[in-house]
């Protein structure tokens, strides 16, 4: 059973449960006789059966970075899972029950005092939704006693029962079957119980009762429960000697435990998860969900891991606990770590207290404000890497912390706060960790002035703060001026912008220079100049135009009709040269170069640097738009020529500098995506440095140089096979930098290949050229039927965001699922890791 949330943003938690249903009917008959010579009203026979099940999910669509995950999927099931008296044609509404009149047939009908019916012969009685057959029947009209023997088969809308005997009161909605065989037909449970007893309208009693989805007499796995006791009043049933069988082998006993038997949240335990790996050993948690209040919960989860002691993780959900709020709080906390460490990690973690905090929360203050925050702290660097259960937890080398108020209307949005920074890579030092922002604030603007017209401007107001490096404040104000003027195949957009950034550096500014660097650092590396002004600023005009013609006309490819269009694409940019030398680097980097920077204003992230430039990109689109206006094919070329050298860089080390453009053009940028079909799809993109240049040190000696060859290539290939399969290819290549070397070279491939309706194998390789060695291999099994699914997966992965892994140490696992459709599943972590592995897993 499924406990329901205070609302959608507090997912549910799913607890073990055991279901069952018995539902007798009740209100006064009114008997007829039926005439002798006219045959009973039978049911036809079924049709069609209402479905017990969501709809299969359609493939997830090519190209897609996060698939939803496929609902449960009964399709494997037996077509006749049903009891075999089901009638399709009975009416699903329960509203009608109070208003209809209770019909009642049978071949021999005696009621001589005229308050006793003794009914005989395919006894058949009808009201609303509920049915009620069996061969003899009693009812008193007085009494609104009722006793019926043989055959006895019940419908109603939301379920079935067959049972042997069935006598009770309508009045007191009391009632007892021996020998129950049940069928939910809003789901599909369904079992048997020996005998099962109403109490009245909200409390049920069950001895000797099993629940399962499997097929009706069939059941691969089950729930059985010698004593079950049901309250509708207060939803909550409770089970008293219930064991859970697999393969009608028992391998879970609860002597006693309670559960939900509606929408209602019920305090409880969840299912219990096991797992491995290289760093931590074996793992096995039982989380306890407890249900505080309908606005907020919490869950225990004690896990003891067998290499490194016992921890306990807690999860806290609330929503409104203050007004306009809601959010979640996560704990984990170690006492003491008995295991041992990472040879390649800085920190000595053994025998130390160990714990993560994780905070988000949002909250409503008033009118358009608004409160977040995010908070995420761990005690050390390994902890991700020791207690992550996957290569996307275990990567993360910074933690972001950050609080923010907020506000906004139609054309302004504003907000202020702070970002701290944790590092959390154990091979990396502090130094790699950004500033903190502490506090910054920003206000955005865009006004339309007329239709075609608008004026706007970003602003930012940031306080940088890092230990042993120079320290200052900023202030960048960017306002801009822009136009829209377009038709049918045509479009300009002319702007004008402005902008000044301003710096207020701390004390001891003299000490650092452009790399961040204290003088006897840069002295020792041959350059002694250092910060000259506490004050610095720059201020630039920043002027663009970008225009660009579409035209079309109708084609044919493989026989099938597109749409084809030839979208030619100027954008000249013109930005002053400014020499921001006595700037430090605060937030700012360079981009990596792509076919969108080809239409940037900067180069540069962050305010702290602003590029130069008098350049024209030239670039070309085509597309082919099927009947639909899908798009089946693009590909885009483009370049930008420089009329004037772009002398604004970044350093290149600590005593070289990358010297200022002197050649024509940027790279030549390419990209390419095709889907001409929905079974498979083609991206990649490729870029080519038509250059030739020297690269000098600071004395002017050439120590490279760098053009005329490939900067990045990129290539995936999606295909899908079927509904369930996926196959996947991937290749990506980078250049180090100012050498011929590959700072990226990877191949990756993937794929889930359906060998049946009921198995599928799966498996992940990816592959570093550059460090000679694997950076992540998967491979698995999976299986499905008709009420089981089971996951195996063995994974094998380096854990660390360095670029350079050639010394990481790779981490192996194994993760082993097993669900129960309809009621659970055993360990279920594997999805997640093979969303994130797998492109277009489902």
């Amino acid at each position: 059973m499924t406990p329901k949330p205070p609302s959608r943003l507090l997912p549910p938690r799913r607890l073990i449960a055991v279901a069952a249903a018995l539902a007798l009917f009740g209100s006064q008959a009114e008997a007829q006789t039926a005439p002798s010579n006219e045959e009973s009203p039978a049911p036809a026979a079924p049709t069609a059966q209402p479905s017990m099940a969501p709809p299969v999910a359609e493939s997830c669509p090519l190209g897609s970075f996060h698939c939803k995950p496929r609902p449960l999927n009964y399709a494997m099931c037996r077509p006749n899972a049903l009891l075999e008296f089901y009638d399709p044609a009975l009416t699903k509404d329960t509203t009608l029950r109070e208003t209809s009149n209770t019909e009642v047939y049978a071949e021999e009908v005696d009621s001589s005092d005229q308050t006793v019916y003794h009914l005989k012969g395919r006894v058949d009685i009808t009201r609303a939704d509920q049915r009620l057959r069996s061969d003899t029947a009693d009812y008193n009209s007085d009494t609104t006693d009722y006793d019926a023997h043989g055959n006895v088969r019940y419908q109603e809308s939301g379920q079935l029962l067959a049972a042997e005997h069935i006598k009770g009161n309508t009045d007191s909605s009391t009632g007892i079957a021996d020998n129950v065989r049940y069928q939910m037909l809003t789901s599909r449970g369904n079992g048997t119980a020996k005998q099962g007893q109403m109490l009245d309208a909200q409390r049920t009693h069950y001895s000797q009762v099993t629940y399962s989805t499997c097929d009706v007499g069939h059941h691969l796995w089950e729930v059985r429960s010698k004593d079950l006791r049901i309250d509708k009043e207060s939803g909550v049933g409770v089970a008293h000697g219930a064991t859970m069988r697999f393969a009608n082998v028992p391998f879970l006993y609860l002597p006693y435990f309670s559960f939900p038997v509606d929408d209602r949240r019920k305090s409880g335990f969840l299912y219990p998860m096991i797992g491995n790996s290289s760093r931590s050993g074996f793992m096995v948690s039982a989380p306890y969900y407890l249900n505080l209040a309908p606005n907020y919960d919490a869950t225990l989860d004690p896990r003891y891991y067998s290499d490194r002691g016992f921890l306990l993780g807690a999860e806290f959900r609330y929503l409104n606990l203050i007004p306009g709020t809601t959010g979640q709080l996560n704990v984990e906390y170690m006492p003491h770590d008995s295991g041992g460490n990472d040879p390649n990690s800085v920190e000595d973690t053994k025998g130390d207290s160990r714990y993560l905090v994780k905070w988000n929360n949002v909250s409503h203050i008033v009118g358009p404000v608004n409160f977040s925050a995010s908070i995420n702290r761990a005690s050390d660097r390994n902890y991700l890497r020791d207690f992550g259960n996957d290569l996307y937890t275990s990567s993360i080398g910074t933690l972001t912390s950050s609080a923010y108020l907020t506000a906004g209307g139609n054309h302004w949005n504003a907000s202020f706060g702070a970002d701290t920074y944790q590092n959390v890579d154990p091979n990396l030092p502090d130094t790699v960790v950004q500033y903190k922002r502490w506090p910054r604030a920003t206000f955005n603007l865009n006004l339309p002035i007329e239709r075609w017209l608008e004026f706007g401007a970003t602003t930012e107001a940031v306080a940088f703060r890092k230990d042993d490096v120079v320290e200052g404040n900023r202030l960048d104000i960017y306002p801009y001026l822009q136009a829209d003027f377009r038709g049918a195949s045509w479009f300009v957009r002319p702007r004008v912008a402005y902008r000044y950034t301003g710096y207020e550096l701390s004390s001891g500014y003299q000490n650092y220079n452009y790399y961040g660097l204290t003088t006897p650092g840069l002295a020792a590396a041959g350059v002694t100049t250092p910060f000259t002004q506490r004050s610095p600023s720059r201020s630039l005009p920043v002027v663009s135009l970008d225009t660009g013609l579409i035209f079309d006309r109708m084609t044919t490819l493989f026989g099938n009709s597109y749409t084809q269009t030839l979208e030619p694409r100027l954008y000249y940019l013109y930005v002053p040269y400014r020499n921001q030398n006595d700037i430090p680097l605060f937030d700012s980097n360079l981009m990596s170069f792509d076919y969108w920077q080809l239409f940037s204003p900067n180069q540069f992230s962050g305010a702290d640097r602003q590029m130069n430039a008098n350049n024209l990109t030239a670039a070309v689109t085509t597309r082919l738009l099927d009947d639909n206006g899908v798009e089946r094919l693009s590909f885009s070329f483009g370049q930008i020529r420089y009329f004037t050298q772009q002398k604004v860089q970044l350093p290149n080390g600590y005593n070289t500098t990358t010297a200022a453009t002197d050649f024509g053009g940027s790279d030549y940028v390419a990209q390419f995506t095709a889907q001409l079909s929905d079974d498979w799809r083609l991206n990649s993109s490729y870029q080519w440095n038509p250059n030739h240049i020297a690269v000098r040190d600071a004395q002017g000696n050439v120590i490279s140089y760098q053009g005329r060859n490939t900067d990045v290539a990129t290539v995936g290939l999606q295909y899908r096979l079927g509904l369930d399969g996926v196959m996947n290819f991937g290749y990506r290549y980078r250049r180090a930098g100012t050498t011929d070397l590959a700072q990226l070279e990877q191949y990756d491939v993937s794929a889930v290949y359906p060998i049946s309706d009921r198995w599928r194998i799966l498996g992940r390789w990816a592959y570093s050229v550059a460090d000679k060695r694997t950076v992540e291999a998967l491979a698995g099994i999976e299986y499905d039927s008709c009420c089981v699914a089971v996951r195996l997966v063995g994974r094998h992965y380096v854990d660390s965001s360095s670029p350079t892994l050639t010394n990481v140490r790779a981490n192996n696992a194994i993760m082993f699922e097993l669900q129960f459709k309809g009621l659970g599943a055993f360990n279920g972590q594997t999805e997640g890791v093979l969303r994130r592995g797998i492109l277009g897993y489902q």
